[in-house]
This record gives C-alpha cells, sequence and structure tokens, in this order.
C-alpha cells in the first residue's frame, strides 16, 4: 500500500497533468481515482493512475495516467471463458508519449526504458509510438507493456468489460489492487 504522503503527492503530479492534458476530471472522479504501484513499493517507476469513467458487462471507458517514465508493467487479459477470449482495449493518446511494446518484431533501438527494477519480467519490445490522437486496438490475451514518454502521458482505453484482479502480469510479484 502506498504511505498517504506518497499517494497525495501523486495525485497532485496527476492533476497537474490532466490539467496540462485539457481533460476536465470531476470531483468524484478524482475521489475515486486509483494510484497502485501494483504491490512493488516503487509507483513512479512501475504503476499507473486510473479513473474509470464506466464498466459494465458491455464494455468499459478509462483515462490512464502516467508521470514521466512511468510503466504499466507488461501483462495480458487472458480468457475468461469458453465464449469469452479476453479484454480487447483500445488506446487512445490524449497528451504525451506512450511507448506501447506488443509482441512482434523486436525493435532494437526502443524509446522506452525498460525499467533496471524488475527487468527480468519484460519479454515484448515491439514498440508502438503514439502521438496525441494516435490509436492501438490489442486484441485479447495478447502481452504487452507501455511507459509515458518524458513529459508522461494520458491514454484513454476503451474496452470490452474490465476485470483487473484477472489480468495476468509476467512479474509473479504483482498485485492488481493496492
Amino acid at each position: 500500500m502506498i504511505p498517504e504522503k506518497k499517494y497525495i503527492e501523486l495525485k497532485q503530479k496527476t492533476l497537474k497533468i490532466l490539467q496540462k492534458a485539457g481533460i476536465i476530471i470531476r470531483k468524484d472522479e478524482i475521489d475515486s481515482m486509483e494510484i497502485t504501484d501494483l504491490g512493488l513499493g516503487k509507483p513512479e517507476i512501475i504503476g499507473a493512475q486510473i479513473i474509470v469513467y464506466v464498466n459494465n458487462e458491455r464494455y468499459c471507458a478509462k483515462e490512464i495516467i502516467l508521470l514521466p517514465g512511468q510503466t504499466c508493467p507488461e501483462h495480458r487479459h487472458g480468457p475468461l471463458g469458453p465464449d469469452n477470449p479476453g479484454k480487447m482495449e483500445t488506446f487512445r493518446c490524449r497528451w504525451g508519449k506512450v511507448y506501447l511494446m506488443i509482441p512482434g518484431k523486436t525493435v532494437l533501438d526502443i524509446k522506452a526504458k525498460v525499467p533496471d527494477f524488475r527487468k527480468e519480467y519484460f519479454t515484448v519490445f515491439n514498440e508502438i509510438i503514439l502521438s496525441p490522437g494516435d490509436q492501438y486496438t490489442i486484441p485479447p490475451d495478447t502481452l504487452h507493456w507501455f511507459q509515458a514518454g518524458p513529459n508522461g502521458a494520458v491514454v484513454s482505453e476503451f474496452s470490452s468489460p474490465s476485470f483487473d484482479e484477472k489480468d495476468i502480469f509476467t512479474d509473479p510479484l504483482i498485485r492488481r489492487k493496492g
């Protein structure tokens, strides 16, 4: 769990990024914002700030706000049953730069900086660079990780229903909530 002083600091930094991006967030959305270190205790390196607008049985929409260089670690959204192949998501960069890594041809000179902390759990390096207005759809059960550029980033995620507790992380120490 993130200590309260650090939590407040991260929230303030996140709100500044949203302000720079010109994205209006209501007070109730600010109050319900998830600030996570994924249980690793280094939120500025591996973590994310997430605002969920809607998540129901049909679809999900959220903002993922990343501090400069902050990384959402490698994971996938696996099958949820015989008729559900898992979450499909579209990322749309709203502000900043996002370095999205997916399986495929390894890019040798990636812009993302693999965190030294837990680096052995980053295994896919086909880099897609998203600038404001760019978007990319990630099929179900596809390994991916992403990182903000030097100024941070705001990513709108549109997806099938999200079951965060069922995300499958490459790093066995990661816990989705917390």
